[in-house]
């Protein structure tokens, strides 16, 4: 009876010791971190439309890749600081683009946007382009809290228009 009653202890032991609460994580604020990518989009749009290839490389991540349309995926923030460098080189290139939404994961470091973009460029065969697209962007959480984003793909919404010479005010 002594070796029941001792075997019964322990094995209760064990099943109440796992049984205990585990410490719960804190809940995520959702609406906090949505906040904080929108946040940073907009300094992100601010530094594109300065035309500061520094600063709007930051907000990639050292491993972001960018699928620009009908290019090659650009991988790495040293291809992607020279990819925007390139771009902002071109006197005609201006960008602006509006995030819809912003869909934050429930673990909090995970999360992506779309929306629209347009672009204006010198295109191969030398004529003013704008350009409306669709754009994803998946946004990482840092170790540090900021958030970067990872993957930044975009496509046309509509084929690419050129501007003829009235329309650039000449």
């Amino acid at each position: 009876m002594r070796t029941f009653g001792l075997g019964f202890i322990v094995l209760l032991i064990a099943a109440l010791s796992g049984c205990a609460r585990q410490p719960e994580q804190p809940a995520v604020n959702l609406a906090a971190e949505e906040a904080a990518i929108r946040a940073t989009d907009a300094q992100w749009l601010a530094a594109g439309k300065a035309r500061d290839a520094e600063k709007a490389a930051s907000y990639w991540s050292d491993d972001a890749t960018i699928f620009p349309p009908e290019a090659a995926p650009i991988i790495g923030k040293q291809a992607i600081r020279a990819y925007v460098a390139g771009a902002f080189a071109s006197p005609e290139f201006s960008i602006n683009w509006t995030t819809d939404k912003v869909v934050v994961s429930s673990s909090g470091d995970m999360a992506y946007a779309t929306g629209t973009d347009q672009f204006t460029f010198r295109a191969p065969d030398n004529k003013v382009v704008s350009q409306k697209t669709h754009g994803v962007v998946v946004w990482k959480k840092q170790p540090d809290g900021a958030w970067k984003a990872v993957i930044d793909i975009w496509n046309a919404a509509s084929p690419a228009k050129s501007l003829d010479a009235s329309a650039q005010g000449k």
